[in-house]
């Protein structure tokens, strides 16, 4: 999912609601925005560290009663303490405003707002209220559309709506690389009604129904998994059609896993450049070489075209739904890391960045 980690001069607190239009309501009428999307709109106040700008709308849907998941790294999860509509998502604050006025609002940053995606939760009314709202994006705005599904509420024909009614592309948040940590963490391990089988069913319906590479995959790196686990969760999902887009475990404060470590830098960095080598068929990951701790060691193809890889600097850069370009046009400033430690790149690399990415990737402490 998406949000901002950190921002300068932020003055959120000190507006009162009524003067910025924030809302207590439930959807289709109202939707939560993730606080980079607010500050877009002009919703909120604040600047983006290093001028970072956001390309992707990023809205939730929302009720009263809050999502009937209980994903143990979520901070929407039922069981976490709190008033759902007081709970942080992704560490910062989702206001909720009307749905009119985020139509209105993006349609005004038409020159940096190249996308728009609705975020499903599992409740039992979301379903038909994704179909209401799809329709009025579609229908509104200047911008594609993509839907993050919760497959556990959804059959074979509402990825046909789905597709019918204008959305994009589609997109399904697996997360975990291995079925034993999908249930652990997501399903009978924490009391949840998601199961493995249902995500991987839905994920291979919706490739049939939107064609290749116009589905994406959410994969949270940092779970448990090894390298391996994760590399060739990745492959699965190429092999199917799609791609992955890669978040940082990063934790949430109140979530069941607030004191599971973040993975090292060097994990990540080497499966973001494992994941652009799979995901633009440059290479596979029975290709490659790994250590006995499931590290990879070898990315199976010629040395000059990894240094090419990371010399670019796109393999670590957000990885989403496309804008204009193949560069996600969700890119999430800071989601999945502070400013200080930026694992998922919300804008083109800097030389500095890149000698740190280069660095990183040799690290296997």
């Amino acid at each position: 999912m998406n949000g901002i980690a950190a921002v300068e001069n932020l003055n959120y607190e000190n507006y009162e609601n009524e003067k910025n239009n924030i809302y207590y309501g439930n959807s289709p009428e109202y939707l939560k925005v993730s606080l980079a999307a607010a500050m877009t709109m002009d919703f909120v106040p604040g600047i983006f560290y290093r001028n970072a700008c956001l390309h992707c709308i990023n809205v939730l849907l929302t009720y009263d009663e809050g999502c009937r998941a209980n994903c143990a790294y979520c901070g929407l999860q039922k069981s976490r303490e709190g008033e759902y509509n007081d709970k942080s998502f992704i560490r910062v604050d989702w206001p909720v405003f009307k749905t009119g006025d985020i139509i209105e609002s993006t349609l005004k940053k038409h020159n940096i707002v190249y996308r728009i995606c609705i975020s499903m939760i599992t409740h039992e009314k979301a379903k038909d209220d994704t179909f209401t709202i799809l329709k009025r994006f579609t229908n509104e705005l200047h911008c594609p559309v993509s839907i993050l599904m919760t497959p556990t509420i959804l059959k074979h024909d509402d990825i046909n709506r789905f597709k019918e009614y204008g959305a994009d592309m589609v997109t399904v948040a697996l997360d975990a690389a291995t079925p034993e940590l999908f249930d652990k963490f997501r399903g009978r391990g924490v009391g949840g009604p998601h199961r493995w089988e249902k995500y991987n069913d839905i994920l291979d319906y919706s490739v049939s129904v939107f064609g290749k590479n116009k589905v994406g995959c959410h994969l949270v790196v940092g779970l448990g998994e090894t390298e391996r686990d994760m590399i060739f969760r990745m492959q699965s999902v190429r092999d199917r059609g799609a791609r992955s887009h890669l978040f940082s475990f990063y934790q949430e404060k109140g979530s069941k896993l607030e004191n599971h470590p973040q993975c090292p830098a060097g994990q990540y960095r080497r499966i973001q450049t494992a994941r652009h080598i799979i995901d633009y068929d440059m290479g596979r990951a029975e290709d490659m070489k790994f250590g006995n701790d499931g590290r990879v060691v070898d990315f199976g193809i010629p040395f000059k075209n990894v240094a090419e890889i990371i010399e670019r600097g796109t393999a670590f850069q957000t990885t989403g739904c496309p804008g204009k370009t193949e560069i996600s046009a969700c890119n999430r400033p800071f989601g999945d890391s502070s400013p200080k430690n930026i694992r998922s790149f919300p804008f083109e690399l800097n030389a500095g960045d890149i000698n740190r990415v280069r660095k990183e990737l040799l690290e296997y402490d």
